[in-house]
């Protein structure tokens, strides 16, 4: 017997997670001295300068092990958010958190509804644990199709993934349809609310009191795009006292290290740096979508830091290669089930200005 056929189906099925290109395989790959990323929706400002301070000034302790509840973290996160520490879940980035509640919550003849497309990692999640995959194709628009969603919800329903945005397309659910929704959600289902863009939204952020009372969402949020330190992995979760108390019973023991807390306590502090990224994502927005429909390829309302251009009449993946030839890493989005689109990340003035040079020159 090989190692192999000891893994169960519902493993070995699995597609793999295709993370962005990193900038130094595509300069080695073309032969190129310089790359320019679009493609992972990072911050284009880079990390929060507090939480660099923070963390250069940490290095010296890293031969001890951090806290392992996250405490100054989460007790940071409790005085800015208003919000009793005891409903917050410090992670190593919001997929813990949907590998957590996957794990916690589903199990075989179960399932989890989500759009389709969106966040990969929501049905690859729940289809290891043995739960069926609900994906329901967004609108036209490009967004959640919300009353499409509850009618896959039924008794056997335990999650709801809701990214808001929706990544890829940048779609925007109003506090009104959002409240709506989750009211109409049955008890036995959990709403799980992704918020890893909403720092970019420019429409008011929903009220999540009432939502949090009820017991019956967690909302997940990262540092890696409004603070730019997506490489510590840094994020946190809002639910019910007692799915945090669960959770924490089988999460990895110091899942959040010790520069990840440091950094993303700073950050929490660095409300400039946070003004400025929106600020240079709004205005990146504004540039792509008067820039991109004159050569051809349309744009699509978002509220992330990055927009969904599409279709692409030479076709998403040449015009991905293409680019590539040119050092400009963006994404396409094949496997998110839009072969005809491409996401594109908001980079600074210059970055965007060269990517519209070189989109010019393919698609005039």
């Amino acid at each position: 017997m090989k190692v192999t056929d000891l893994i169960p189906p519902r493993i070995s099925n699995l597609n793999d997670y295709v993370p962005g290109k990193l900038a130094e395989d595509v300069a080695e790959e073309m032969g190129l001295g310089a790359v320019i990323k679009l493609a992972s929706n990072e911050n284009c400002l880079g990390p929060s300068p507090l939480a660099i301070k923070a963390m250069t000034a940490a290095l010296t302790g890293l031969g001890r092990y951090g806290d392992a509840d996250s405490r100054r973290f989460r007790q940071a996160l409790a005085d800015k958010l208003k919000a009793p520490v005891n409903q917050i879940l410090a992670g190593n980035g919001s997929s813990e958190f949907i590998l957590l509640l996957s794990q916690a919550l589903l199990s075989p003849g179960l399932n989890a509804v989500m759009s389709r497309p969106s966040f990969t990692l929501y049905a690859s999640n729940a289809k290891a644990t043995g739960a069926e995959a609900i994906e329901v194709p967004v609108t036209k628009g490009y967004g959640h199709d919300l009353e499409a969603m509850l009618a896959k919800v039924d008794q056997r329903t335990r999650l709801v993934f809701l990214d808001n945005p929706l990544n890829p397309t940048g779609a925007w659910v109003t506090a009104e349809d959002l409240t709506a929704f989750s009211q109409k959600l049955p008890d036995n289902a959990l709403l799980f609310l992704d918020e890893a863009y909403t720092d970019y939204s420019r429409l008011p952020r929903p009220d999540y009191s009432a939502l949090l009372a009820t017991g019956r969402v967690a909302i997940a949020r990262t540092f890696s795009k409004n603070y730019g330190l997506a490489g510590i992995r840094a994020a946190y979760l809002l639910a019910n006292p007692d799915l945090i108390q669960a959770l924490n019973k089988f999460r990895q023991p110091f899942n959040l290290n010790l520069l990840a807390q440091v950094g993303a306590t700073a950050a929490l502090e660095d409300e400039e740096h946070l003004i400025n990224s929106q600020k240079a994502v709004w205005e990146g927005i504004d540039y792509f979508n008067a820039k991109l429909p004159p050569l051809g390829l349309p744009t699509h309302p978002t509220q992330a830091n990055f927009i969904l251009a599409g279709p692409v009449a030479m076709g998403a993946e040449a015009l991905d290669k293409a680019l590539l030839k040119k050092g400009f890493i963006i994404r396409s989005l094949n496997s998110f089930g839009l072969p005809n689109h491409v996401r594109i990340s908001v980079g600074t003035p210059a970055e965007n200005a060269a990517l519209v040079q070189a989109l010019t020159q393919i698609l005039s």
